[in-house]
This record gives C-alpha cells, sequence and structure tokens, in this order.
C-alpha cells in the first residue's frame, strides 16, 4: 500500500515515514504543497498524510485542488491547529478525516487503517491459490502459515495479486512499489522478486510467482500462467 506523507519539518516526516514503513506500508514524503500537487497527481496513492502548515501552497489549498481535479484518494490532515474553525476548514476542503498535532502513534496508524480499508481496490483480502494477502491487518499467509514482509515485500506483492492472474511489467512495479524518480536501471525489481520466491514459493510445492518473457512478472497457479 503506498502513501504520500506531506510535512514540512524534516525530523516529523522522517519519524513518521519510519514508523509507517514499519508496519509495511510504502510511503514517499514530499515537502512542500508544491512538491504534494505534482506527487498527486502523477502517481496513485492509497491515502494522503496531508500537514495543514506548508511553505508556498498550504495544505488546505492543497487539499482543495486536489479534489477540484477530481482526485478521491482518502486525505488525512495533519496539523497542530485544534480550534474547530480550522478543522472544518480542512473538511470543506474535501479532507476526509482530521488529526491534531501531538499525536499518538498508535492513534495515527488506527486513523491511517480506517481510511485505507474505505477505499481498498479489489477487497480488503487478496487470495491466490492458497496464498491470503490481509490489507488491513497488513498479515501474509500461505496454507494458514504466516509469511513475514518487508514494506517493499508486502507492496510488491499486493500489486501483483491484485493484478492476477495478468502480468505486471517493470516500470508498473517501480512506479508502484519505489518512489518517484526511481532509477529504473537498477534491478531492484528482480532482486525483490528474488526474496518473494525465496518466501512465497520456496518451502511449497506449487510456485505461484512467474517470470513472463519480454513482459514482466505475474503471480498465478501454474494453470493460469502465461
Amino acid at each position: 500500500m503506498r502513501l504520500l506523507l506531506v510535512e514540512d519539518e524534516k525530523k516529523v516526516a522522517s519519524f513518521v515515514a519510519r514508523s509507517l514503513r514499519e508496519h509495511q506500508y510504502a510511503v514517499e514524503v514530499a515537502e512542500t504543497g508544491e512538491r504534494a500537487l505534482e506527487f498527486a497527481c502523477n502517481n496513485t496513492y492509497d491515502l494522503i498524510l496531508l500537514d495543514v502548515r506548508l511553505p508556498g501552497i498550504n495544505g488546505v489549498d492543497v487539499c482543495r485542488e486536489i479534489r477540484r481535479v477530481g482526485l478521491e484518494t482518502p486525505v488525512l490532515m495533519l496539523t497542530a491547529r485544534s480550534l474547530v474553525e480550522h478543522r472544518v476548514e480542512g473538511l470543506d476542503a474535501g479532507a476526509d478525516d482530521y488529526l491534531t498535532k501531538p499525536f499518538a502513534l498508535a492513534e495515527l496508524h488506527a486513523r491511517v487503517r480506517a481510511l485505507t480499508r474505505r477505499g481498498f481496490r479489489g477487497g480488503a483480502k487478496l487470495h491466490v491459490a492458497d496464498l491470503e494477502l490481509d490489507r488491513p491487518k497488513r498479515t501474509v499467509r500461505r496454507s494458514g502459515d504466516p509469511i513475514p514482509l518487508t514494506s517493499k515485500e508486502f507492496a510488491l506483492l499486493e500489486l501483483l495479486m491484485l493484478r492476477s492472474p495478468e502480468a505486471t511489467n517493470r516500470s508498473e512495479i517501480i512506479e508502484h512499489v519505489w518512489t518517484h524518480g526511481f532509477d529504473i536501471e537498477t534491478n531492484i525489481v528482480e532482486v525483490y522478486i528474488n526474496r518473494l520466491r525465496r518466501k512465497v514459493d520456496q518451502a511449497y510445492p506449487v510456485k505461484l510467482i512467474h517470470t513472463v518473457r519480454g513482459t514482466g512478472y505475474q503471480l498465478a497457479e501454474p494453470g493460469a500462467a502465461s
């Protein structure tokens, strides 16, 4: 699952992003309203965490512009403002929820889970053969056995399962799993596919992750593989 965190205070952004990544989310960070709009309009996110006080375009105006151009991505506003009128301003601009600083990380994660659950495309639980990925709980099981994954591994597996039984090419994988402007010439996709194969396939007789020559990678039962 891919999140956009918009926060100009570097220490706060680093702290929040690290906490979210530890819970298996892929997080991209923008430090200004202008960058937030650029990222939001050119990438697909499951949730935008948006600070109100930003240099240049403020968070309320960013949210208003996101909605004006037709983006329906859930937005969680983050701000030190606690006055009711300020919360109302953000919600009227199109935000889905509001969290006042300072906040407990447990509450932040609860809000993130609630907002992303509403917008799950393809269902909250994904299944291919005996493989199950629970998107709200951020867990993966095969034949009932838990499979621990890093945030990037989880995001990659989630994408392959959403596309199953169709194949997904390298550029789509990089766009979904890694950050804006990532070097597409590296072999990072192959490295992570191999990691997934070791965790998802190695201990099981039926292999689900397949290489599709000239296209990319596919997660499907053998009979459905290209």
